[in-house]
């Protein structure tokens, strides 16, 4: 018995990141969903019940597509490691405070100006989560790493690439004030559906051919 704990390696204690992860996103996908509840103080109209939807579903849609990323770039990247592990709480933190902060992008309690500075506080949020997943992208991707084969490394090659290009993107929209609009949907609003669009454009051609897609 003796002879066989000495033959074996010490095991490290490893954060679990996986499981936070796991429930962070449930909970900021949570939050987003009471906010449906007391967005509105007494009651609401047939509009605003509208609009609070399609605002919960921006934000829902924002929560599964980062999560869908992270999860498969958490299956192959080295968690233990020190710049892993501070990327990994920094995400975590930008994702946790997605929800408030789109609440108080759209709220119609709020006057122009605090919808202007949290519009700008979200534009970075959002930019920060993609840009994180965009350097998880180029960890994997690195050929004296050894984390995955040839062709899966071309693959996250390409999706680092277009993360850090919808990085600019979504910054790009701070171009546009917050009160400009485009068919009654302000244009900061529209930029920032970009890189869902773009993401699930792509997994839905590509899906036969793998399970993560650039």
């Amino acid at each position: 018995m003796s002879t066989q704990e000495g033959g074996r390696a010490p095991r490290r204690p490893r954060p679990r990141l996986e499981t936070l992860s796991d429930l962070i996103y449930g909970l900021s996908l949570s939050i987003g969903a009471i906010s449906l509840v007391i967005t509105n103080s007494q009651s609401s109209s047939a509009s605003d019940i509208n609009r609070n939807i399609l605002d919960f579903l921006f934000v829902f849609l924002i929560l599964i597509t980062s999560w869908i990323i992270y999860t498969s770039d958490m299956s192959v990247l080295p968690i233990e490691t020190r710049l892993i592990t501070f990327l990994n709480v920094v995400l975590l933190m930008l994702v946790a405070i997605i929800p408030y902060l789109f609440d108080q992008v759209v709220s119609t309690f709020n006057p122009l100006s605090v919808q202007e500075y949290a519009s700008i506080l979200f534009t970075a949020d959002f930019a920060g989560s993609l840009l994180i997943l965009a350097i998880f992208a180029h960890i994997i991707a690195q050929e004296e790493e050894h984390l995955v084969d040839g062709e899966i490394m071309i693959r996250f090659r390409r999706i680092r690439n277009r993360l850090s290009l919808l990085t600019v993107i979504v910054l790009l929209s701070l171009a546009a004030p917050w009160d400009w609009f485009f068919l009654g949907i302000h244009v900061r609003l529209l930029v920032w559906y970009v890189p869902i669009v773009s993401f699930w454009l792509n997994r839905f051609e590509q899906a036969p051919r793998s399970d993560y897609q650039d």
